[in-house]
């Protein structure tokens, strides 16, 4: 153990507080679990989500474990080939899983023969965000013009969004603000931000008035969007079908208290979907309290300023933009989730990173803290080699001060001994020795 411990390299506090958001998670995930259990045909047993669970996380450390030992800026390369590969799969899902039971499940792609479902928006995230990284760091020396950055930047960006859009309006949301964020701390011109901000909003009111006139199976989803910000903007409460979830999240939060009824005895749990995955937070909070919710605030605003300086420490530019691109997204999904429970925002689908159940999503993230800490894990490399090099640039001095002192005190004894022409030639050599060691 203390091997394994000690071959993990990067930001120790990132580890830290990874580690104790995963091991936390146990405790909702098996409470929430229930619903799970009983539901539908379910068998009643709770233990089989919490195996789950566990083989989800170990694998996502695996994951993190691998990756940070890959030289980041690999990832430089491979965004731009995988990228294509993306659009393929992106494309395959939006078409393959339009409707499942009556539900748009456009988002989730089945593996075969394995049967586990993951979303490909999830990795076109990461993968687009280390795309547009590597576009900034090479471009930073030359001059940018919208008409090339348009072509090589936001053509990719609109094609990737255009097939995450129809279906999952949040992520593709989430995604192309982070995207803005990071061109505005990459120094990309803001006439040319905020001409892509108008490119965008025109984009999306065209789909939208486009799905409106032509419905179809693949703009289903444009109705839920319109329902659920119209019930948040005018607290709508007669649709008890649409406001169901909120509702009972909002009351698992108010009888949750300051100190939370305890680990395990949830009540909501039992009538909330989504009370292992969306709406986590709701349970937590009930079984834990406010103080407990304040907690889990902390460590993600621990884990942002943890962010913040391994940015600011890269020495590059491609890994000051990776660390920002790929680690200011968990945070801020991890607030959104945390706004929808308690109704400052309207109901989106995001989870809880590294909290909520869930295999792809508890794996993109775990991949996004894997390359992270790979740059910070440079960062150390680079900072002990300074250490060393500063040790033997002592050491080294130390020789030449005391080969110094040692010709200066024999130079002095020869000056007390009666000149002959030997004594001059050996001062005149050791004064030689003592001048090519000073310099």
């Amino acid at each position: 153990m203390l091997s394994l411990i000690k071959s993990l390299k990067g930001d120790k506090v990132i580890w830290a507080l990874v580690a104790l958001l995963a091991l936390f998670s146990f405790m909702p995930v098996f409470s929430a679990s229930s619903n799970l259990a009983y539901a539908g045909k379910g068998t009643g047993n709770t233990v089989s989500y919490l195996v789950k669970h566990l083989v989800h996380v170990a694998l996502g450390f695996y994951i993190i474990y691998r990756v940070h030992k890959i030289p980041y800026h690999y990832f430089r390369s491979i965004s731009r080939i995988v990228l294509p590969f993306i659009w393929v799969l992106l494309a395959y899902t939006l078409f393959k899983g339009t409707v499942i039971a009556g539900a748009n499940a456009s988002r989730w792609i089945q593996v075969p023969f394995v049967g586990i479902s993951f979303q490909p928006s999830a990795f076109a995230f990461i993968v687009l965000m280390i795309f547009v990284a590597r576009y900034l760091s090479k471009t930073r020396e030359e001059p940018i013009t919208f008409k090339s950055s348009f072509i090589d930047l936001w053509l990719p960006v609109g094609i990737t969004l255009m097939f995450i859009l129809p279906a999952n309006f949040s992520t593709a949301a989430l995604i192309f603000a982070m995207i803005l964020m990071l061109v505005f701390i990459g120094k990309y011109p803001l006439k040319y931000i905020a001409t892509v901000l108008g490119i965008g909003l025109v984009a999306l009111t065209l789909f939208v008035l486009i799905a409106k006139a032509f419905p179809n199976p693949l703009t289903t989803r444009v109705n839920t969007w319109e329902a659920r910000i119209e019930r948040f903007v005018k607290d709508d409460v007669t649709d008890l079908d649409e406001v169901y979830q909120i509702e009972r999240a909002k009351t698992a939060i108010a009888s949750g208290g300051v100190y939370g009824l305890g680990p395990g005895k949830s009540i909501q749990k039992n009538f909330l979907p989504q009370s292992s995955s969306d709406f986590i937070f709701a349970i937590i909070v009930e079984e834990f309290g406010l103080f407990g919710g304040l907690a889990i605030l902390l460590i993600y605003l621990l884990l942002f300023l943890r962010f913040i300086v391994a940015a600011h420490n890269a020495n590059t530019l491609f890994g000051k933009l990776v660390v920002v691109g790929l680690g200011f997204p968990i945070v801020f999904q991890a607030l959104i989730n945390m706004g929808v429970a308690v109704e400052l925002l309207p109901t989106t689908g995001q989870t809880l990173p590294l909290i909520s159940s869930g295999g792809s999503s508890i794996w993109v993230t775990c991949l996004a803290v894997g390359i992270i800490l790979n740059v910070t894990k440079k960062e150390e490399e680079i900072a002990a080699e300074n250490v060393e090099k500063a040790k033997r640039e002592v050491a080294l001095q130390k020789m030449i001060d005391k080969q110094i002192n040692e010709d200066e005190e024999s130079i002095s004894e020869d000056c007390s001994v009666e000149e002959n022409p030997m004594n001059a030639v050996l001062k005149k050599n050791k004064m030689k020795k003592l001048n090519a060691l000073e310099s």
